[in-house]
This record gives structure tokens, sequence and C-alpha cells, in this order.
């Protein structure tokens, strides 16, 4: 997963660099979170028009306060800018930050979710729209499809079970992040995978992005992922998650160690069911990027 550099004086041209260094090194997936200061899917569409053949997505954009014919837009342009290599990542939000930065939170987030995918679904499949729900509306009149912008893989960070059926009927997989393997292999995978099957759907993917330090100084590191993962240690859905993988602390749910030691742990989560493992390098912790490459380049 890119994060921006902070010394950088331009953004998209250090995001656009980075993804040059991590093609050059093996890597062949990269993402990119969606922050207050630049947009994912825009940034994801000039990654992948700069580095033909790398796949790109995001991980991942709030379903709020964006409609889905906006989303869908931005997505298709994404998708023919990199030539068939983005992947649309799309999360449920949270109420207090949606409160803080709009002064306003958007309830019945399940329905909401199933309305948005309904909708994106309709014009990723169909390549037109007609829906009137109870949450959101797109009328036929919006023209949706755009020439290279189909077909587009579509995930969810979903890890209740709720959103998790709600993303196997109409997503492609899922994006867990921060759940270990024990929550993947016995709750995250099997559920998802259920839904999708009575739904008629393939084999979703399972897409689990892990908090990663790579360093010889492991006390130091696990004091630096402690410090930097405490904010989501208070979100009552991250707390939910750590609690199923029976943890004592969120630190035990990231990678440190040395670039061996950090290989292993991330083959975990393949083990326990997960398809692809993404690597999210710390917030605010300063590391050597090329090593964290060369781990993503070994899985």
């Amino acid at each position: 997963m890119l994060h921006r550099s902070e010394t950088t004086t331009n953004a998209v041209d250090d995001f656009v660099e980075q993804a040059r260094q991590a093609w050059d090194v093996g890597v062949r997936q990269v993402w990119v979170a969606q922050q207050f200061d630049h947009d994912a899917i825009t940034l994801a569409a000039l990654i992948g028009a700069a580095v033909p053949g790398l796949g790109v997505g995001t991980f991942v954009v709030p379903i709020n306060p964006r409609h889905p014919l906006i989303v869908a837009s931005q997505a298709q342009t994404a998708q023919a800018a990199s030539h068939g290599n983005f992947s649309l990542g799309l999360g449920l939000g949270s109420h207090g930050p949606e409160r803080q930065a709009f002064g306003t939170a958007w309830p019945n987030t399940i329905a909401r979710l199933r309305e948005h995918l309904t909708i994106l679904r309709s014009i990723v499949d169909t390549r037109a729209v007609d829906f009137h729900g109870d949450e959101l509306t797109a009328a036929p009149e919006w023209t949706v499809s755009l020439p290279g912008g189909t077909p587009l893989p579509i995930y969810v960070a979903a890890m209740g079970p709720k959103a998790l059926e709600v993303a196997g009927q109409l997503a492609d997989g899922t994006l867990p992040y921060l759940a270990g393997p024990r929550t993947i292999g016995e709750f995250i995978a099997p559920t998802i995978t259920a839904a999708a099957t009575a739904a008629g759907r393939g084999e979703p993917r399972v897409v689990a992005a892990v908090p990663v330090l790579v360093t010889d100084d492991v006390e130091e590191g696990r004091e630096a992922a402690a410090e930097a993962l405490n904010f989501y240690a208070a979100i009552p859905s991250y707390q939910k998650v750590i609690a199923r993988e029976g943890v004592e602390s969120i630190v035990e749910l990231a990678a440190v160690g040395d670039a061996e030691s950090v290989v292993r742990q991330l083959r975990r989560y393949l083990d326990a069911g997960a398809t692809d493992v993404v690597l999210s390098p710390l917030r605010g912790v300063d590391a050597d990027r090329g090593r964290l490459w060369d781990v993503a380049a070994a899985l």
C-alpha cells in the first residue's frame, strides 16, 4: 500500500515514482488509501496510466458521501486509464469521522451498502442502471457506460457478518484490515464464500491488509506499531475483530521483524484462506521502503 512521503513537494509525483520503483523490484499490485487531502481513485488512474501493467486499486474509498453514479464514473475512468488493471475497493465509513468532517452521518449503513453495490453492479454488468431504493436512486437518463471502463472488480472492506453477506452477494471480494489469520480462516473467508455461493457468484477474493514494519529491532518496532495502531483500538468494529482473533493487544496483528520473519508472518494469512496479502506500512514510522517492497515481491 502506497503512502505519501512526508518530505515530498508534489504528492502525485511521489506516488507515481513509488509505483515505478515498486514495479522495478517485482511488485505487481499496489493500493492507494483514500484521504481527506487526496482522491484515491484519481491517483490510481494516474498511477495505472504511468506504470503500464501494474495493478492498482483503492483500499478503500468510503461510500459516504459519494453517490454510486459518481463513483462509477471515476472508477470506469481509472479502469480505462490503467487499461484494465484497476480494482475498486470500497468501505462503509465511520460515523464519528463523517460527523466531524461533513457535519452529518449516514444511517442504515448495511442498507446503503446494498443499494450502492446494486447500482454499481448494474453499471458494471449491464452498462445501464434504473434503480429506485430507500436510500439511493439512479435514473436511466444518466449515461453510465465508458468504453474501456468495464469489466471492473469491486471489493468491500467488510468484516462484520451483515456486511460480508452483502459483499458476497454483490461484490467480488472483501478487503479486511487488522483481521488476523484466525479471523480470516474461521469467519471472514467462510462467511463471504457462503454468501457468494448462495447468490450464484464465483469464489470471492479475500485481500487481507496487514500493518508491516521491516526492522532488525523488533522491540522498538513493536512499540512503534502500538503507537501507530492505537487509533484503531478505540473503534468498535476493530475492537470486535481484535476480540475475535483472541489477541491481547492490537500490536499482535502487525507483522514486525526482519524480512524473513515478516514473510513468514504474512504467509500465515495465505495459509488461513486469504487470496492476497497487502503490506500496509505503519503511518508515522520511518522505515526503509526498499526492504518493504522486497518483502512484497517475495510474496
